[in-house]
């Protein structure tokens, strides 16, 4: 390892990681609600402190692009790649060129004639939600939004699709879905729905879709104007980060943020609130779901040879629960194999930054942080630094508590986040 580089990285790792004075909302980071991601601050620090203007910087799980926006705006070349679809919706949105006229246009033009639909043509919209939707996917409708909502959002809907397919549709539809999925609120019946845990509240006040589109539009609005509109290039395409598309030693940085293990933060049970509405049947995603690194489905699963302490976590974990056991397996399995795409796409003498959680099954730490450490070396990877983050839950938009579980695992689990920084021997060309 470069002495300068290396003393870098590590100086790095070692300062705050924090950020809690710092906000989280400028440029197009808060164009929608999304969990965990971790502040702008963080990656920015990475890009602007391992690599130059020009150089190559990929999160091949980009959740909801942070690591994509900050290496744009600091002028670096931006990959990134996911298989979640309302993922890679917000990162186009948030990283495509979107004239902030026409999308104003657009979006007003889009707001009134759904207003007059609502009260013209009120029965054909009625008549329409019932064709729209498969069965089991319209009964999942009908639990979490009351029939006026519905008009209102196929309403708005209709009037969107209406549009070209290019920029501006994409980030219509982004401000569609931002009304359902949100922090607190929302158009649906649902609470903690953006923390991933949606429960029935029947009796939640009434929100117009309408109205919180045209709240949402002029918001997201500010949010586009603050874009540079000549950037560098972004690249981002769905794929599984345990098979990425790319040449080896090709990347000068990674930083991104995999999913908790056992399926702690099950980002597909939010985002089907607003999928279903943009084309998806819900037994499609159900089904999509166990594509998703962390799931516990297990069919399918490419099982890998795992590190001895690794190993003994989950040997652990299977005398209690056998069935855990193997999700975990299956978790650090695949974790091995994108850690494996990590280095091979990564060029010789740089790093990846990867930013994790642990979680507590049946009252075992999984220790993901020591284990992910364990495999990388394994891989060929050496650890340059493990840094610690302490979590503002409610600013990162974690698992709410309900009632008055205080010491539930879902609390002791998500306090801190450790930010591991993977170093590829060689020299860098």
């Amino acid at each position: 390892m470069s002495d300068t580089y290396r003393a870098n990285l590590i100086s790095l790792l070692a300062s705050d990681l924090d950020f809690h004075e710092s906000s989280s909302r400028e440029f197009t980071h808060d164009l929608h609600a999304f969990p965990a991601k971790f502040p702008p601050q963080l990656p920015r620090k990475f890009i602007d402190g391992l690599t130059q203007p020009g150089e190559v910087v990929l999160d091949p799980m980009v959740g909801s692009g942070t690591t994509l926006v900050e290496a744009l705006l600091a002028d670096r070349q931006a990959i990134g790649f996911d298989i979640d679809p309302l993922a890679l919706r917000l990162c186009q949105a948030k990283t495509a060129f979107v004239s902030p006229l026409r999308a104003a246009q657009a979006g007003l033009d889009v707001l009134r004639k759904a207003r007059v639909a609502v009260y013209e043509q009120r029965s054909a919209l009625q008549g329409e939600l019932g064709q729209r939707f498969d069965h089991k996917t319209l009964e999942f409708v009908d639990y979490w939004f009351v029939p006026e909502a519905q008009i209102e959002l196929l309403a708005l809907l209709k009037q969107i699709e209406l549009l070209p397919g290019d920029s501006v549709r994409s980030f219509l539809e982004l401000v569609f879905s931002s009304v359902i999925i949100t922090k607190s609120g929302g158009v649906s019946l649902a609470l903690d729905l953006a923390h991933t845990r949606p429960h029935r509240a029947k009796e939640k006040p009434y929100r117009s879709p309408i109205k919180e589109f045209e709240k949402r539009l002029r918001q997201n609005l500010n949010s586009l104007a603050a874009l540079p509109t000549v950037r560098p290039l972004v690249m981002l395409g769905s794929a599984d980060a345990q098979r990425l598309p790319l040449r080896g030693s090709s990347v000068d940085l990674i930083v991104t943020s995999p999913p908790y293990p056992a399926n702690a933060i099950d980002y597909m049970r939010a985002h089907k609130f607003s999928l279903v509405w943009l084309g998806y049947p819900l037994d499609f995603l159900s089904q999509y779901r166990k594509r998703y690194i962390g799931s516990e489905a297990l069919n399918g699963a490419r099982i890998a040879e795992l590190p001895s302490t690794t190993t003994d976590i989950i040997q652990t974990i299977a005398d209690s629960d056998r069935s855990k056991a193997s999700a975990l397996r299956r978790y650090y399995s695949e974790m091995t194999h994108v850690l494996a795409e990590m280095i091979r796409v990564l060029k010789p003498g740089k790093a990846a930054i990867v930013v994790v959680g642990s979680s507590v099954i049946r009252g075992i730490d999984t220790r993901t942080y020591d284990c992910l450490a364990e495999i990388g070396q394994q891989l060929g990877f050496e650890i340059a630094h493990i840094g610690v983050r302490n979590l503002d839950r409610d600013r990162r938009m974690m698992p709410a508590r309900r009632g008055h579980e205080r010491h539930s695992q879902i609390e002791h689990r998500m306090h801190q986040e450790y930010v591991i920084g993977f170093y590829k021997p060689g020299v860098s060309r």
